[in-house]
């Protein structure tokens, strides 16, 4: 797609400093670019970039545009004001309605007339799928589950049974949402199913990473709010419910019966314990444990970061000393009382 720079200032609102008829194509980093690219600078350590870019713009602060050795587009929030200039660049790629001869429609499902369904999906009974929606190939959706308008299965996306799917919702290839949870009991040393009869209920305009998988509910349903973004290989389990806007990052694990607020950021490869609370607008770094509910606003780390090998070794060696010594700081203390 080919836009001007004034289209994309207006589209933005960003504050232009160049020629507003300069076509732009496409998007590219800044040491990556060349005439007919746009481009972002948020981050100091690439000014070198900055100053060698060969991009026909770039969006950036005001507090930066000196430096810059091209046109600029004037932001607030670059990175923000490039995500929304990418997107107009980037349109979703259009589909002619209808479905691929191999695809399999039980006779009892409604399927709206401007759909696509793609080859090999299987459509089962009484599933309802809203207007302008594309399911790709090698799709299942399930007995009565519903989807609704404008939203985008990639391929191999299971829907099972009795699933609700919102409006505008993207869901990245191999998600699988409305699997059984995690429920067993514990007979004489042997594992007994229970019986998972929730359900999943996905909201408006919520996007799911690929291979991401969110389970049904034991009794009631797992619910994820409006806006939501969850990141690739996540793992929602049963009951829980997510708060609206709320991003989930990479490798994730949800227990069971979580309650997750609004606005929350969840950092990759973060373990959430079952049945606890997480306030609204929290943010819980990568890789932390989370064994406990959080109650108020702010951010949140737990884990070790990495360091070299010795000194790692070093610090586990005192780490095991640390009962042993915050016991005798103890006695310390209470002898010093006296």
């Amino acid at each position: 797609m080919t836009v001007t720079l004034g289209e994309i200032a207006a589209e933005i609102n960003a504050e232009l400093q160049g020629d507003p008829t300069d076509e732009i194509i496409n998007v590219a980093s800044l040491h990556n670019s060349a005439p007919g690219d746009l481009t972002f600078y948020v981050n100091k350590r690439y000014l070198a970039d900055l100053e060698k870019t060969r991009a026909s713009a770039v969006v950036l602060a005001a507090a930066d545009a000196p430096t810059c050795p091209t046109a600029r587009l004037v932001a607030t929030d670059p990175y923000l004001a490039y995500a929304k200039a990418a997107r107009f660049l980037n349109p979703a790629t259009q589909f002619n309605p209808g479905s691929h001869p191999s695809a399999v429609l039980d006779a009892g499902a409604d399927v709206a007339d401007d759909c696509y369904i793609g080859a090999n999906s299987v459509i089962g009974e009484d599933v309802v799928i809203g207007s302008g929606t594309y399911i790709g190939p090698g799709c299942i959706i399930e007995a009565n589950a519903v989807i609704g308008s404008h939203c985008r299965l990639h391929a191999n996306v299971t829907l099972l049974e009795r699933v609700e799917i919102g409006a505008r919702v993207l869901l990245h290839p191999g998600v699988v949402i409305g699997a059984d949870g995690y429920g067993i009991a514990n007979d004489s040393g042997r594992w007994l199913k229970i019986p998972q009869l929730g359900s999943v209920i996905i909201r408006d305009d919520v996007e799911i990473g690929a291979n991401t998988t969110i389970d049904r509910g034991a009794l009631e349903n797992t619910v994820v709010e409006n806006g939501v973004k969850i990141d690739n290989q996540v793992q929602i389990g049963h009951n829980t419910r997510v708060g609206e806007h709320t991003a989930i990052a990479g490798a994730a694990v949800v227990a069971g019966s979580v309650t997750i607020g609004k606005r929350c950021m969840i950092g990759g490869a973060s373990a959430i314990s079952g049945h606890i609370e997480i306030t609204d607008d929290v943010v819980i770094t990568g890789m932390s444990g989370v064994p406990n509910s959080i109650k108020e606003a702010g951010v949140y780390s737990s884990g070790v970061p990495i360091t070299d090998n010795r000194t790692w070794r070093k610090n586990m060696a005192r780490f095991r000393n640390l009962d042993e010594l915050a016991r005798k700081i103890a006695r310390m203390e209470k002898q010093a009382g006296k």
